[in-house]
């Protein structure tokens, strides 16, 4: 697969990532309200865990694409972005097998603050004045390897996987085994 194949690709899995997850949080919001919407979340409840690592596990596959194969060097937002999501790739990936929604305790706190690096990172992109000084000159922060549909980077690539995954392990818990 070739770089611009690559990057079409991903995008288009972003795209159906942000999608559900819009749409995931759409029907969580009229669930109070809507038998409905309350029998969707409870249908898809059981398949949080596994929903939750299969973004995970895909955005790790990405980044090591993108670095290791197209050779784009990872900047130092890009870094502490990848220890949070391969952190959650391993952890949910174990809790998926083990059927262990106790994991949210921990891996809904490690998504957030991959999604806050992530937002900054995007936002640094646009706006290269928020640099605080975390980022080096060898490989700044704010360049980007490339954009598709006039917003999708890498960062946001990183964002929307780590919204993704806060927004399928917070729905409500169902009658499913929990190990301790």
């Amino acid at each position: 697969m070739d770089r611009e194949t690559a990057q079409l690709f991903f995008s288009l899995l972003t795209v159906g990532a942000l999608l559900s997850t819009i749409a995931l949080v759409l029907v969580r919001i009229a669930a109070p309200t809507s038998s409905a919407a309350r029998s969707v979340v409870g249908q898809l409840a059981p398949a949080a865990n596994g929903v939750a690592a299969a973004f995970a596990a895909i955005s790790m596959m990405g980044s090591l694409y993108f670095s290791e194969v197209a050779n784009y060097l990872p900047c130092t937002l890009c870094w502490y972005q990848r220890i949070a999501m391969y952190s959650l790739a391993v952890v949910l990936t174990i809790a998926a097998a083990r059927r262990d929604r106790g994991i949210r305790v921990y891996a809904i706190p490690l998504a957030a603050i991959g999604a806050a690096i992530a937002l900054y990172h995007w936002l640094l992109e646009r706006f290269p004045d928020l640099d605080a000084g975390v980022c080096s000159v060898t490989v700044p922060c704010e360049f980007v390897w490339f954009e598709q549909f006039g917003f999708i980077t890498l960062p946001f690539m990183a964002l929307t996987a780590f919204v993704s995954i806060i927004a399928w392990l917070t729905l409500p818990r169902t009658e499913i085994q929990e190990h301790p």
